[in-house]
């Protein structure tokens, strides 16, 4: 492992996370985090690994980034899936015995789910050939479970390119669409517990709902039910495709997802800049209360800071608490924290994720 895996010393790094939380926060009046815990082993619903060739032996391999150079092989993983960990064995398996499927293999990517389903991708350094794909056809079969191909400008797609995931929140499930090369979160059971973090701490919300950032819709699918309405502003065209499949499959009426990003979204709120698509998405009709965002590790830029503090109440998750101080820095005294809380997405290493209810005074 490139890591250190030990599941005895599990409660003792999570105390040390929720110490470091309340450092980075020194100077900022924090209350007392909830902590949500994963489980020690087998949390992880994903996966990538270098596939590397030796003579006759390949192997996934992981690289530690105190010695980027030499790989550290990985027959099991202990912190992904069972079901990842048997399709590790399975795949490495064909590759060693199918020239097709082992020649210049360089990737191997893996989805799975709580419920049981999964996507295998693999990545080449070669051109996939209708040999390649037969061979792909093959394996895809024998291991029950739809396969993709990937090299340079191509992506051979045998079946289907997503996998379906029930998520499990403060007693309802929520079904989502997840595709393959998508941000999606790794821990599903530390994620059924983040969003029910913030379900609850939105219950009684009231107005209308903004998301930034809003992905596939994992937070404002299940939130939505707390608000009049709700709209979620996301970037990517795949999260967009994503979002608006798991509206209509988990029947929300009030939920609207806008493709445009966060700078955009603000600067044409805030009325600095025109825009056509907020006049069609009558964005002027809406009752916004409530900002929820779980924006990239570099956090909330001034754009989005300015729309932020118009806002009476923002619900703030972030994968950076660092960034995340920050911002409640340049927020000001125009705000406390309500409430805040550690999701330990990954177990074993120093990243955590970090949530707080700022609230106006």
């Amino acid at each position: 492992m490139p890591f250190p895996f030990n599941p005895d010393q599990y409660e003792a790094q999570l105390t040390d996370k929720v110490e470091h939380l309340k450092a980075i926060f020194e100077g900022i009046a924090l209350p007392r985090p909830e902590v949500f815990r994963s489980q020690p082993r087998h949390y992880r619903m994903r996966a990538e690994f270098k596939f590397w060739h030796e003579g006759d032996e390949s192997w996934y391999a992981m690289f530690d980034p105190a010695d980027p150079k030499v790989p550290v092989r990985v027959d099991q993983f202990p912190v992904a899936s069972e079901l990842l960990n048997r399709l590790m064995t399975e795949v490495r398996e064909a590759v060693h015995i199918d020239p097709a499927l082992r020649e210049r293999l360089f990737q191997v990517e893996f989805i799975t789910t709580q419920q049981g389903d999964a996507l295998i991708t693999l990545i080449y350094h070669k051109t996939l050939n209708e040999d390649w794909e037969t061979r792909g056809r093959y394996w895809q079969e024998q291991w029950g479970f739809p396969v993709i191909g990937r090299a340079r400008k191509q992506r051979l797609v045998l079946s289907r390119d997503y996998v379906n995931e029930t998520l499990r929140i403060n007693g309802s499930d929520y079904v989502f669409r997840q595709y393959e090369n998508s941000f999606t979160q790794p821990n599903a059971g530390v994620c059924e517990q983040m969003v029910g973090w913030a379900q609850q701490q939105t219950s009684n919300g009231g107005g209308d709902l903004l998301e930034l950032y809003c992905g596939n819709g994992n937070f404002s699918i299940p939130l939505a039910g707390n608000f009049n309405r709700a709209l979620g502003t996301e970037i990517s065209r795949v999260s967009v495709q994503s979002a608006q499949h798991n509206i209509t499959v988990n029947n929300i009426d009030n939920l609207t997802i806008a493709r445009m990003s966060s700078e955009d979204f603000a600067n044409a709120w805030l009325g600095r800049t025109e825009s056509r698509r907020l006049r069609e998405w009558a964005v002027s009709d809406y009752d916004f209360k409530t900002l929820l965002v779980d924006p990239p590790r570099a956090g909330l830029d001034e754009d989005t800071l300015a729309l932020a503090r118009h806002f009476d109440r923002i619900v703030y998750v972030s994968c950076n608490p660092q960034s995340l101080a920050d911002n409640v820095r340049a927020l000001g005294n125009d705000y406390r924290i309500e409430t805040s809380a550690v999701f330990d997405q990954f177990p074993y290493t120093h990243h955590m994720e970090a949530g707080v209810v700022l609230v106006k005074v």
